[in-house]
C-alpha cells in the first residue's frame, strides 16, 4: 500500500506540471475539437493512388483486362473520397483561432483540390512511368521494371513526392508535407513537396538524399546516396525569423549526374551535362559539361616525424 501511494503521488505531480500552461504552451495544438489530420489515413490514402498509378503491382492481384476499369473506378472513388476529408483537415488545420471557420466553405474548397489532384494523375503516372525507366536503365542490377516499381526506394520516394508536389501547387496546407516525410521516414529519402523534378529522374540506393523546397531539377538527371542539394545561410527578417519562400536552392540542369555524398549548396546553377564526384562541396555556378572531382590522394612519407 505504501508502494501505491508513492507512485500515485508521482503521477500526480506528473499531472500537475504537464497541466502548467508554460509547460504545453509551445506544443498545444489549438484549434482542439477541430479535425485534425490523419497519419494512418493518409497512409491508407497514398497506397490506394499507389494500386492506381501502378495497377496490379500492389492492392488486390485479381486484376485482370476484363475488370481494369471497374477495379480502377473503384480505386480512383475511394482516393478522392480519402483525400478530400484530409485536404478538409489540412484546410481546418491551417485556420486561424481567432477567425470563424465555415465548413461549408472549406469543403467545397477541399473538394475542388481533390478534384484537381484527380485530373492530374494521368500526367503523375506518365513522369513515374520514365522514373522507372530511368531507374532500371541506370542500374544493371536491376533485373526488369517490375522489380524496380516493387522494391526500388527511388520510386517509392518519386511516387510520394509527385502526389505531394501537386498538392503543394494547390496550396493544400499541410498535407503535402506529411506525405513527403512518410515516403523519408521509409526510404531516407527527404524531398520537400515544394522542389520542381522533371521526367527521367533516378536516385540509386537513396539513403540519406535531401532536396530542398525550391530546387529545380531537370530532364534525365541522377543522384545518388547522401546527396544534398540544400541551402546556405538565409536572410532575417526585422524580427530576426527566416524570410519564407524565397529562391535558396540548387538548380540542376538537364542530364547531370551527381555522385554520392556530394553537397551542392545555394541558389547556383549545375550546368547541363555536369558530372559531380562523391564527396564535393559545391557553392558556385558550374558551366554546361563540367566535371568536378576531389584530388587524387597524395602519396606522403611521415618518417621521423616529419612532414606532420
Amino acid at each position: 500500500m505504501k508502494e501505491d501511494k508513492f507512485h500515485d503521488e508521482i503521477i500526480k505531480t506528473a499531472i500537475e506540471k504537464l497541466s502548467l500552461s508554460e509547460s504545453y504552451k509551445m506544443v498545444y495544438m489549438p484549434q482542439h475539437g477541430r479535425s485534425m489530420p490523419s497519419v494512418v489515413i493518409l497512409n491508407e490514402m497514398v497506397n490506394k493512388f499507389r494500386e492506381i498509378l501502378f495497377p496490379g503491382y500492389f492492392g488486390h492481384s485479381s486484376l485482370n483486362r476484363n475488370n481494369y476499369s471497374y477495379h480502377l473506378g473503384v480505386n480512383v472513388d475511394e482516393a478522392f473520397r480519402l483525400l478530400s476529408d484530409q485536404v478538409f483537415r489540412g484546410i481546418c488545420f491551417s485556420c486561424r483561432q481567432d477567425q470563424e471557420f465555415d465548413y461549408e466553405c472549406g469543403e467545397n474548397e477541399a473538394m475542388e483540390k481533390s478534384t484537381q489532384l484527380i485530373a492530374k494523375l494521368p500526367e503523375i503516372r506518365r513522369l513515374l512511368a520514365t522514373d522507372v525507366r530511368a531507374a532500371y536503365l541506370g542500374d544493371p542490377a536491376a533485373n526488369s521494371e517490375g522489380e524496380v516499381i516493387f522494391s526500388y526506394p527511388t520510386i517509392r520516394a518519386m511516387t510520394n513526392h509527385r502526389i505531394a508536389h501537386e498538392l503543394y501547387n494547390l496550396n493544400v496546407p499541410l498535407i503535402p508535407r506529411i506525405i513527403s516525410e512518410m515516403a523519408h521516414s521509409e526510404t531516407g529519402i527527404d524531398i520537400h513537396p515544394g522542389a520542381k523534378i522533371d521526367e527521367f529522374f533516378a536516385i540509386d540506393h537513396g539513403t540519406g538524399v535531401v532536396i530542398g523546397e525550391t530546387a529545380i531539377i531537370g530532364k534525365r538527371v541522377k543522384i545518388y546516396q547522401g546527396v544534398t542539394l540544400g541551402a546556405k545561410s538565409f536572410p532575417l527578417d526585422d524580427q530576426g525569423n527566416p524570410i519564407k519562400g524565397i529562391p535558396r536552392h540548387p538548380v540542376v540542369e538537364d542530364d547531370v549526374i551527381i555522385y554520392s555524398n556530394a553537397t551542392i549548396l545555394g541558389r547556383i546553377s549545375i550546368g547541363k551535362g555536369s558530372v559531380i564526384g562523391g564527396n564535393i562541396w559545391v557553392t558556385k555556378d558550374l558551366p554546361p559539361y563540367s566535371r568536378i572531382t576531389q584530388q587524387k590522394p597524395l602519396d606522403q612519407s611521415f618518417s621521423n616525424g616529419g612532414g606532420i
